[in-house]
């Protein structure tokens, strides 16, 4: 019966708790979330959990208990009375939880739709492999600025936006200078955020490849995979294979949601983010703001990298992307105006808008920025569950998109293009000064070319619709197999044991508890990571004959450091699959 009470508890405060933080969850994003490592989850995030579920939770069971106890002595029809309205409240409260939460996230069409198999992304999408792309003699550089949650609603209508006051004028004027494909018009025009794209790792997944961001419920996600879509090229790929030096800059762990590892194996790209910057000293040890580091340092360290990137003859793109703006309410920094008083969302962004155009101005000051081009974006629209209440139902919103300095002219200068962040990929590249054969890469099209969009083609919501039905094209591309997710899942079944002892200044590692599965195991490997999360080593164990693993490593391999994390995965008939995703250890 307690056991009642707290589900239903949990349930409840979870539900209002989930649909009050974001205003447009989707059942997309929830799958791939929960498919990936929590690491790297903000603290305001974990604390508003444990504040708004899990403390309502205890305190929920609290009382029932203390019911319980003072009813203790009295009659047992009573007390039976008694348990029974709690289980009928607790499943009641079960009930409704569970049906808010599958209508708002539509359960019933988003089944129906990975039921519904569609040809579409295959029919559509342009394989860059298989395209010819040809670069300038002289490569330009890239600097892609990903702005968390930035959308054109936050400016005033006069300049496209859905509010009465503008909290992002510097972006605006940005905006409007230079290109974000709006013609005549000249009013702000971004980029539709589709299926599969509108969260951080999903948008910045469709800018890069042109695709959205599709996984299967079943997976139990990427997180088994060491791989992320290893057989589609993005522009990370491209840019690396033309000689590019590419880096990541971010204020939070680079680990959540995988975007280590998309940019690890899709463009080689050295990563800074929080991690990094602690074991590196760009910040104090210890120091922890809202998801990491705020963005006035991120901005800092990126133009000290600029400089040195700047002073080579290497072409390259660095990526940075901003957290400040993410939901809820933003982070307020020591920067942060109060233009509009206790409105906090809105005087974040005016404070994101300002750090960037200030950025961009820096980097038109440098020498080398001649032959720079730079990337304004959104990653998606906002979650913020109330910032945009007062905005019109009928106002398109869109994720804010610039483009400054291309290398590239627009052959229809009078007409406003109707895009999605899909067609940021092959329009990258035009920026760049490439010249791509029939204009589409992905599903994207090269927007500063007369070619037309695919939703100028189909429509918005005729492409959004193909895009949430199943795609078996884009799960075979996605590397992961069904046979995979059953050895994977057999693998962990076991529960296999690791223990780590020392012998003189050897590190022994020994895997046991896996007699069960040794015969799926091809060769079982030992991974070895720091705190800021690079891998210090990656070793094939030996087997034993009593059927246990063992690895012996000299302890110079592990860096000095004694607390550290490994990893366990095997090469099975199924291919390689992680069987431990990450375990604290310390050498004795």
């Amino acid at each position: 019966m307690v056991l009642w009470a707290a589900g239903g508890a949990f349930s409840l405060a979870t539900v209002i708790w989930a649909f009050t933080l974001w205003s447009n969850l989707k059942m997309e994003e929830i799958v791939f979330e929960l498919s990936q490592p929590l690491a790297g989850t903000g603290d305001s995030m974990i604390r508003s959990f444990v504040l708004r579920c899990i403390l309502p939770m205890i305190a929920v069971v609290a009382l029932v208990i203390l019911l319980l106890w003072r009813i203790r002595d009295h009659a047992e029809e009573e007390k039976a009375r008694t348990v029974l309205r709690i289980k009928r409240l607790s499943r009641a409260v079960l009930v409704i939880s569970a049906a808010t939460a599958w209508i708002r996230l539509d359960i019933t069409d988003y089944l129906r739709n990975r039921n519904t198999p569609s040809e579409f992304i295959a029919e559509n999408y342009v394989d860059p492999a298989e395209t010819k792309i040809t670069f300038p003699e002289k490569k330009r550089n890239l600097i892609y600025i990903f702005l968390e949650s930035m959308e054109d609603t936050y400016a005033d209508k006069e300049n496209g936006g859905g509010f009465t006051f503008n909290c992002i004028p510097e972006l605006t004027k940005l905006a409007e200078e230079n290109e974000d494909f709006s013609g005549r018009e000249k009013t702000l025009n971004g980029a539709y955020a589709m299926n599969g794209a509108t969260w951080t790792m999903g948008g910045m997944f469709a800018q890069t490849s042109g695709l959205p961001l599709k996984t299967e419920i079943g997976n139990n996600g990427m997180k088994n995979q060491t791989t992320f879509f290893p057989s589609i090229t993005t522009l990370g790929n491209i840019l690396q294979k033309q000689g590019y030096y590419q880096v990541y800059m971010l204020g939070s762990d680079a680990t959540f949601g995988g975007r280590r590892l998309y940019y690890t194996q899709h463009g080689n790209y050295t990563i800074y983010d929080y991690n990094y910057a602690l074991q590196h000293g760009w910040i104090p040890n210890g120091y922890r703001v809202w998801w990491g580091f705020e963005d006035k340092r991120l901005i800092s360290f990126v133009k000290q990298e600029l400089t040195e990137l700047g002073s080579g003859s290497q072409p390259f793109n660095l990526t940075m992307l901003t957290v400040d703006t993410h939901f809820p309410d933003g982070y307020v920094c020591s920067e942060c105006p109060d233009t509009f008083g206790s409105n906090q969302y809105a005087n974040v962004m005016a404070c994101s808008s300002r750090q960037i155009a200030e950025l961009v101005s820096w980097i038109q000051q440098q020498s080398w920025y001649e032959n720079t081009t730079i990337v304004i974006s959104g990653d998606h629209l906002t979650m913020d569950g109330d910032f945009c209440n007062k905005v019109s139902s009928k106002y398109d919103r869109k994720v804010y998109t610039c483009y400054i300095n291309p290398a590239a002219t627009v052959e229809d200068p009078d007409a406003a293009r109707t895009y999605t962040t899909f067609d940021d990929f092959p329009t990258t590249l035009a920026a760049l000064g490439c010249t791509i054969d029939g204009n589409r890469l992905g599903l994207g099209t090269n927007l500063f070319s007369s070619t037309p969009t695919l939703v100028e083609q189909y429509g918005v919501s005729e492409v959004n619709t193909e895009l949430a039905r199943r795609s078996e094209w884009m799960e075979n591309k996605s590397g992961i197999s069904q046979h995979v997710l059953q050895v994977a899942k057999d693998l962990k079944k076991s529960k296999p044991k690791m223990h780590v002892s020392t012998v003189g200044e050897n590190v022994v590692f020994t895997v046991d508890n896996v007699d069960d599965i040794n015969d799926e195991i091809g060769a079982l490997y030992i991974s070895v990571f720091n705190d800021a999360g690079e891998r210090l080593f990656l070793r094939a164990a030996e087997k034993r004959e009593d059927g246990s693993w063992t690895l012996t490593m000299d302890k110079s391999a592990f860096g000095g450091d004694s607390t550290l994390k490994y990893k366990l995965h095997v090469d099975s008939e199924a291919g390689d699959v992680y069987i431990d995703n990450g375990t604290r250890f310390t050498i004795p």
